[in-house]
């Protein structure tokens, strides 16, 4: 246990966890085995923070994975967080969000109310996921994306099966709210889902995608804002927060990077 660290009513810490400094955790929150908690972190009531894997469901048999949360995390109360997955700094969830094990998930992720994320997804840095979204098993989102409410990922091709394929979400791509995703389906960087969407075919960068099925209507570069007139797309030129360049704007942020970081962002 860190220094400062606060315990509500009825909080339960197992074995081998570690608790950084100046934490809150309140009341009736359970810390399961083989979990490592940043400083500065703040986890609401009633949440279960390394929860138990299925085989200790059918079989009473932990499988001990551990499950590092960085610092300043902010899960809100009701949210379940299974073991065995890595999280970075700045981690937020909603109210009864759900990260199952097996995840990968950047620093400054956001994840809103009433979200599942399952299984084996990956989820880059300063990714804002809102409200009711479903991500499937082997979702792969790279960083600076924004997806919606009410949005699904999917990944059975032919439902049911045990052929999984993924969706892979590119940079700085927008998904609108009530958007579905088709199963392998690899949206490019810079591109747009339109709400409602229903996406089947691979989306190629800067494409506007609308309808169902959903066909590209239009350029992102072509798109204007319907109040001042000026071009919104890439939406990284015009809009700033939550994301690293607040304040400074993009332009100057991004020359302030190293060669590598650069390149990242700009294949």
């Amino acid at each position: 246990m860190g220094e400062s660290v606060i315990l509500g009513h009825n909080v339960i810490i197992e074995d081998n966890v570690e608790i950084g400094d100046e934490t809150y955790i309140d009341s009736n929150t359970i810390i399961r085995s083989c979990v490592k908690l940043g400083s500065g972190s703040f986890i609401g009531s009633n949440c279960i923070v390394g929860e138990y894997l299925n085989d200790f469901c059918i079989h009473r048999k932990r499988n001990y994975q551990s499950l590092v949360i960085g610092d300043k995390a902010i899960i809100r109360s009701n949210t379940v967080i299974y073991c065995g997955s890595q999280i970075g700094n700045d981690f937020q969830t909603g109210h009864h969000v759900t990260v199952r094990e097996n995840s990968q998930i950047g620093d400054n992720v956001s994840i809103g109310t009433n979200s599942d994320i399952q299984c084996d997804c990956v989820i880059g840095n300063f990714v804002r996921i809102h409200s009711r979204v479903f991500m499937a098993p082997l979702t792969n989102v790279s960083d600076y994306v924004w997806i919606f409410p009410g949005v699904i990922l999917t990944n059975d091709p032919t439902p049911p099966s045990e052929n999984m394929l993924g969706i892979t979400v590119g940079s700085f791509a927008v998904i609108a709210a009530g958007a579905m995703i088709i199963s392998g389906v690899n949206i490019c960087k810079d591109s747009l889902i339109a709400a409602g969407a229903v996406v089947t075919k691979d989306v190629e960068r800067y494409s506007v995608i609308a309808g169902n099925p959903g066909k590209r209507i239009s350029d992102i570069r072509d798109i204007r804002n319907k109040v001042t007139g000026e071009k919104v797309y890439p939406w990284r030129y015009s809009f700033s927060k939550y994301m690293p360049w607040d304040e400074i704007g993009f332009e100057k942020w991004y020359a302030e990077l190293d060669v590598e970081e650069r390149k990242k962002i700009s294949d």
